[in-house]
C-alpha cells in the first residue's frame, strides 16, 4: 500500500527574507516538517519562516558543511528521509510529485536521490555551458548521509546504500542583484582558498575521518578539479575553463545573461580564488607551525577557523548556543 513520503526538510539561512517563503512553500506538498537553521539574520527571515509553518533554530555559523551536520545531529528529526534545500532554491511541482510517488516504493538499499539542478540568473535559465543538468544528491535516508567536512564545494555523501536520479524541476533562483552576487562569490572565493590551504598545509586534518561515498558526476568533477585544473599555471585554468564553457559547451547560446554569468562565475570567480591563494600563500609559506598558519589565515580571511574544527587550538565554547526549535 502506497503511503505519503516521510520527509524532513532542512534549510540553512542568513538574511533570506526575500527567498525563504518561496522555498518553504515549494516543499509543503510532501514535507512533514521544515526546519530553518539560521545564522543570526537581522531581517525578517525567522518571522517569515514561522509564519509559513517552519520550525526555526539559530546556531553560530562556521561554514555550510558544519552547519548542516550540526542540524542533522541536533534537530528532532523523526522522519525516514531528510532533504537539504538552500533558501534560494525551490522544488518545482513536477519534482514534488515525483518525490511523493517514488519514495514510498523504494527498496531499502536505495538511500539517496539526486536532482538535476538548474540555475536561473538575471531571470534566465542558464541551459548551456555545462550548467544543466548538474546532478546533486540532496535527499537521503536519515542516518545514511551527511555533508562532507569541507570549507567549499561540499556535497552530501552516503554512508551506506546507493543513489538514484529523479527527474524534475530543482531550481536555484536567487532574486538579488549583481552587487550581492559578486559579494557572495567573493566570500565563496575566500572559503575555497581556505579549503585549498587546508589541504596544502594539512590545517584541518583528514576528511577520511568523515566516512561516506561521493555520488555520480560530483566525484568526476572533483577529480578534474584536483588533478587537472589545480595543476595548471596561474591564470590558465580560469581562462581555459571560461573558453571551454562559453564556446565548446555552448554558453554563448544563453544570450546576454549567459555571457555575464559564464564570465563572472566561470572566469572572474575562478581567477579570484587563484589570486587569493597566490597572495595569502606568501604569508603562510614561511610559517612552519600549523597553529601559526591557522592564526594568520584567520586574520587574512576574517573567518573563524578554530572553534568548530575537529581539533581546537583555542578553548572550545566560543560558538553561540543554539535555540531550541520553535513552531
Amino acid at each position: 500500500m502506497r503511503t505519503d513520503p516521510d520527509i524532513s526538510v532542512i534549510i540553512l539561512s542568513f538574511n533570506e527574507a526575500r527567498h525563504i517563503a518561496r522555498a518553504i512553500v515549494s516543499v509543503q506538498p510532501f514535507a512533514k516538517t521544515v526546519f530553518v537553521v539560521d545564522s543570526g539574520s537581522d531581517d525578517d527571515t525567522l518571522a517569515v519562516a514561522r509564519a509559513y509553518g517552519a520550525q526555526t533554530v539559530t546556531h553560530h555559523f562556521i561554514n555550510q558543511a558544519q552547519q548542516f551536520n550540526w542540524a542533522l545531529k541536533t534537530l528532532p528529526i523523526e522522519t525516514e528521509w531528510v532533504l537539504r534545500l538552500d533558501a534560494d532554491e525551490v522544488i518545482e511541482n513536477d519534482l514534488a510529485k515525483a518525490i511523493s510517488l517514488t519514495l514510498p516504493s523504494l527498496p531499502a538499499h536505495i538511500t539517496g536521490i539526486e536532482f538535476p539542478r538548474k540555475h536561473v540568473f538575471m531571470g534566465r535559465w542558464i541551459r548551456h555551458g555545462g550548467r544543466y543538468p548538474v546532478w546533486m544528491l540532496r535527499l537521503f535516508r536519515t542516518h545514511c548521509g551527511h555533508s562532507e567536512d569541507r570549507w567549499m564545494d561540499e556535497h552530501i555523501v552516503l554512508t551506506q546504500g546507493n543513489s538514484i536520479r529523479l527527474h524534475g524541476g530543482f531550481a536555484d533562483i536567487n532574486l538579488n542583484d549583481l552587487t550581492q552576487f559578486t559579494a557572495k562569490h567573493n566570500a565563496y572565493a575566500t572559503r575555497e582558498a581556505i579549503a585549498i590551504f587546508g589541504e596544502r598545509y594539512a590545517l584541518f586534518g583528514s576528511n577520511k575521518t568523515i566516512a561516506g561515498k561521493l555520488q555520480g558526476s560530483a566525484c568526476f568533477r572533483r577529480w578534474l578539479k584536483v588533478h587537472i585544473y589545480g595543476r595548471l599555471p596561474f591564470g590558465l585554468g580560469p581562462l581555459g575553463y571560461f573558453l571551454y564553457r562559453y564556446f565548446i559547451k555552448g554558453g554563448f547560446l544563453d544570450g546576454k545573461e549567459g555571457l555575464i554569468y559564464h564570465f563572472l562565475q566561470g572566469f572572474w570567480y575562478r581567477l579570484l580564488v587563484s589570486a587569493k591563494v597566490a597572495q595569502w600563500d606568501r604569508e603562510l609559506r614561511p610559517l612552519r607551525n600549523r597553529t601559526n598558519r591557522l592564526n594568520r589565515l584567520e586574520e587574512l580571511t576574517g573567518f573563524t577557523l578554530f572553534s568548530g574544527q575537529r581539533f581546537h587550538t583555542r578553548p572550545a565554547g566560543t560558538a553561540s548556543k543554539a535555540r531550541a526549535p520553535t513552531p
